[in-house]
């Protein structure tokens, strides 16, 4: 199963990348380190994350160095879809970040099945 989801999140995200959309992470967890470095979710995938602690925004995530912001940024810059990296707080992130989602924006859950949300 654990491949099987590997496969599925680098499909979406190799698939949404070649036809231009622009992509970030939310979270800069332990969890999200480990499960980007698994599936080897990097650069080429992510333009960067955002993450709420101000402690870790300015900062680069360890292992791929995607720069770490503050989550205004997705307002801001307007990506396409957020990869949630703490899915266990998925839906606490989305009504945070409603104002993105009602701009047109849309979140990937990754776990326990990759899905696109609005």
């Amino acid at each position: 199963e654990v491949l099987a989801l590997k496969a599925d999140l680098l499909k979406l995200l190799t698939d949404l990348k070649a036809n231009g959309k622009r992509i970030v992470g939310y979270a800069a967890a332990a969890k999200a380190c480990t499960m980007m470095a698994f599936c080897g979710v990097g650069k080429a995938h992510l333009d960067y994350l955002v993450d709420l602690n101000p402690f870790k925004q300015g900062k680069f995530m360890t292992g791929n160095q995607l720069p770490i912001l503050e989550p205004s940024m997705l307002l801001t810059d307007k990506p396409d879809y957020v990869l949630i990296l703490a899915w266990n707080f998925a839906e606490e992130i989305m009504r945070q970040q409603a104002d993105f989602a009602r701009a047109g924006g849309q979140f990937i859950v990754p776990v326990p099945k990759v899905k696109v949300m609005a």
